[in-house]
Formats: C-alpha cells, sequence, structure tokens
C-alpha cells in the first residue's frame, strides 16, 4: 500500500517536527497537521518561520522548505482525518493528578477522544499510528473504541514511538540510530507495517527500521526513557558523595564512561532531568508493575524518580546554607528556565523547582532564558500551585538581558546548559553583584577555575564547594 495522505492529530513537539521532516524528505505525501488550539495552529502558518511554536536547531528550516507545498497545518480535523490514509496520534499524555492511578498512571483521555473523532469522520479503511508515548497494552483500547464505535471501517493499529532528545530532534529524525514499528502480526497488520516501513524507508536505511508486535513496540518507548534516566539518576546519586570525599564526578564519570560496557552517554551530574518524557514514562511504570503486582519491581524503578526529586531539593539547599542559611529577600540569578538546551521545552524543568523553592524561602528570583518566554515561566510556577498568581509575579521577574538578570544579586544558578552562558563577560556579572558573590553550576558546563580568578566563589555539582 502506498500512502499518499497523512494527518497528525497534535502540533506539539512530537508531532510539528516529525511531520515536517516526513514532509520534506517524502514530496509526494500531503502531510497535515491539525490541532484544537488555534493559536499553535496559527503559530506554526506565520509567515516568519523564525515564531513556529517550537524551538528546535534546523526545524524553521524544514517547515519553510515543506509549508504549502505538501506541509499544512489546520485547526481541520475532521477534513483531515476523511483525507488521510494513515493517522498519527500525537496528543499529549501526562500524568494523571485525579482518581485512580493519580500521580503515576497516564491520562489517556486525549486519546481516546482521537479514537472517537476518528471512528466518527472515517469514510474509509485507516491505519491508525500511536506516536504518543503510551502504557502497554494501549493499542487494545483504540482498537476497541475504533471497532465498536465506527462506521463498519477497517482499523489496524501500530506502535511507533519516539525516540528524540530535544534540542536534537531534526537531527534525530534525518539520521534516527533507529525507527520501531509495532503492529498485530496478522496479514492485514503486516501490510499496514510495510505501509509505514515504506515511508521511513524514503530517507532511513532498511536495517535500522526495527518491526515488532505492538506490544512489545509500546514498553520499549517507557524501557528506554527508563534507562536513560537511571543513568542520570545514579550519576546523580554519586555525585554527593564525590562532594563528601572531594573527589569530582566529571573525572568519575570520564572514567567510567571509557569503559566499553558502560559508555559515556547520560553519566553528566547535574541539577537532574526534566522533559516531558521520563518522570511521565517512569511513573508510568511503576503503576503499571503495581497494578500487576510486582512491587519490587516498581519499587526499582521508583527510586530513579525519588533520587531526581532529591538532586533539585538539595541543589536549592545548597544554595541556602552557602548564602548563611537564609535566602530571605535576597535576589537569586537564573540563568536558563528550559529543561534542556536547544529548546524552548520547559516541561518538568529543574528550574521550576528549584525557583519554587527559593520562593518559599521568601528569596527574590530573576530568570533570564534565550527562548523561553515571560508568559510561559509564570504559567509553569502558576501550575504548581504553591502560590497566587499575583505572588509569583512580585517575587520572581522575568528579564530579557543576562547581565541586568544578574546586577545586584547574590547568587547566579545556572540551570540550563546553554551554550551562549560560557561565552559571558563574567567580570563585568561580579562586578555588578553583591559580595561575596557566588555561581552555582546546576549543569557543570563553567570554567571553575576562571571563574574562582575573578572572585567568585563556585560550587558545582559533584565537587566540592569553593569556600
Amino acid at each position: 500500500m502506498k500512502i499518499q495522505s497523512i494527518c497528525c492529530i497534535g502540533a506539539g513537539y512530537v508531532g510539528g517536527p516529525t511531520m515536517a521532516v516526513i514532509a520534506k524528505k517524502c514530496p509526494d505525501i500531503k502531510v497535515t497537521v491539525v490541532d484544537l488550539n488555534e493559536a499553535r495552529i496559527a503559530a506554526w502558518n506565520d509567515e516568519d518561520v523564525s515564531k513556529i511554536p517550537v524551538y528546535e536547531p534546523g526545524l524553521s528550516d524544514v517547515v519553510a522548505e515543506a509549508r504549502g507545498r505538501n506541509l499544512f497545518f489546520s485547526t481541520d480535523v475532521d477534513k483531515a482525518i476523511d483525507e488521510a490514509e494513515m493517522i498519527f496520534i500525537s496528543v499529549n499524555t501526562p500524568t494523571k493528578t485525579y482518581g485512580e492511578g493519580k500521580g503515576q498512571a497516564a491520562d489517556l483521555k486525549w486519546i481516546e477522544l482521537c479514537a472517537r473523532q476518528i471512528a466518527r469522520v472515517a469514510k474509509g479503511d485507516k491505519i491508525v499510528v500511536e506516536k504518543s508515548t503510551l502504557p502497554v497494552r494501549t493499542a487494545s483500547t483504540l482498537k476497541d473504541i475504533l471497532e465498536n464505535t465506527g462506521n463498519g471501517m477497517n482499523f489496524q493499529i501500530l506502535s511507533n514511538p519516539e525516540f528524540l532528545a530535544e534540542g536534537t530532534a531534526v537531527e534525530d529524525l534525518m539520521a534516527p540510530d533507529r525507527v520501531l514499528i509495532g503492529g498485530d502480526q496478522t496479514e492485514e497488520g503486516l501490510k499496514a507495517i510495510d505501509a509505514l516501513v515504506n515511508v521511513y524507508a524514503r530517507w532511513v536505511p532498511k536495517e535500522r527500521i526495527l518491526t515488532t508486535n505492538v506490544w512489545s513496540s509500546e514498553l520499549s518507548k517507557l524501557t528506554a526513557n527508563a534507562f536513560l534516566a537511571q543513568r542520570v539518576s545514579s550519576i546523580n546519586s554519586l555525585s554527593e558523595l564525590c562532594e563528601h570525599t572531594e573527589a569530582d564526578v566529571n573525572e568519575v564519570s570520564r572514567a567510567i564512561g571509557t569503559d566499553s560496557r558502560i559508555g559515556p552517554k547520560f553519566l553528566k551530574a547535574s541539577v537532574g532531568f526534566g522533559g516531558s518524557c521520563f518522570q511521565k514514562d517512569i511513573l508510568n511504570l511503576v503503576y503499571i508493575s503495581r497494578s500487576y503486582g510486582l512491587n519490587e519491581v516498581a519499587d526499582y524503578w521508583e527510586q530513579v524518580i525519588i533520587m531526581n526529586d532529591y538532586q533539585k531539593k538539595r541543589f536549592s539547599n545548597k544554595i541556602i546554607k552557602n548564602l548563611y542559611n537564609t535566602v530571605s529577600g535576597k535576589k537569586i540569578a537564573f540563568l536558563g528556565w528550559a529543561f534542556k538546551k536547544d529548546t524552548n521545552d520547559t516541561r518538568e524543568s529543574a528550574a521550576i523547582y528549584v525557583a519554587d523553592h527559593l520562593l518559599n524561602e521568601q528569596s527574590k528570583v530573576s530568570v533570564y532564558d534565550p527562548k523561553v518566554t515571560e508568559q510561559q515561566i509564570y504559567s509553569d510556577l502558576d501550575y504548581l500551585g504553591s502560590r497566587a498568581p499575583e505572588e509569583n509575579k512580585d517575587s520572581l521577574l522575568v528579564v530579557d538581558d543576562p547581565y541586568e538578570v544578574c546586577k545586584g544579586a547574590h547568587a547566579v544558578a545556572v540551570l540550563t546548559e546553554w551554550d551562549e552562558f560560557k561565552t559571558y563577560d563574567w567580570q563585568k556579572i561580579y562586578d555588578n553583584m553583591l559580595k561575596p558573590a557566588h555561581v552555582f553550576d546546576g549543569r557543570n558546563i563553567m570554567d571553575k577555575k576562571a571563574l574562582r580568578d575573578i572572585g567568585f566563589k563556585v560550587h558545582a555539582i559533584g565537587t566540592a564547594d569553593d569556600n
């Protein structure tokens, strides 16, 4: 089966970039990205392509090339579903904040709504592709809804989880180390798998396209994120030991990373991992394990989350301790709010929780991030609900100049590893701060010796404090 028209429901961090690259690589396939959020779709269609809602290096160029040719962004969901032979579901699946499974299980209400809309609209057979990160066996839920509420059409459900790293999403899509596609191992299911394989095979070598059953595909995504997050929490757990023994966690990481059995990736100690996937997927894994009575398995993976939460709180406490055990009324400058560099995504960013902790201690926080908007920063804090929105605006100031954000501060906290922070005139920053001036490097990116030579007291994750 040759696919001629694709629809993607969800114009976020996964749907937008993925469909843009498919459109670029397959100019003969019509690709329509739909979303009910009118402001988001308007941003994707903005004449100034630099204003698209997702920041990824290289993404604006890809969108500019394909948009209007075979890439379209629309709020007309029904029309796009009707025209497409293949429908990707790429909507949000946040952790439940209510009811059974609160705090761990994935909230699948948007997935179910998508399935019901597809069933209502479809006038022909469709291949439905799970692109959102989902609990294992979600495909059976989709199939049940589609087959029992549809118009007698045939639906094949595929699992095609994304393995993108935000900040390198375009690069990852252009040259993935693997593409995973799971589907029913029936004649019709294998045909559906083959149809999606043929789309990716336009630019991905066939040996990198892995096919499996749908259940293995769904679980593989959760497992991959759990393993990566586990490595981060493991090195972060050792960072505290390094600080007490005067070892250097960077040297420890380098030493063990050269072991071919371990490798160097995801061994950089920091204030903690963030993003939309790691925490959500591990909590989902914990919930699934507990639902099957596998409490020891659940406890094992839950510890990864506990360690990550502890690291964020430990970083906040380090700031308080080194500022004479009080930050009340003191200005703390944040460099970075996004959860990592080269993205404007702030979901589960460590900066949010560090700021919340310091604001609870009556600190004054000022924030600079080169890509995150003021509106998003306040929205992140307001979502936690620790204070009224008015209090957050009184206590936290968003500044669009990195030197201004540090002026008059007692300390600078580096919360995102933006490359530009390393190029600043740190002598100028030091001269305009209150003394003693502190730098708390939550991402281990700064030249500690150079900062100390200027006069800063430097505190980095996994190294002894400079007192």
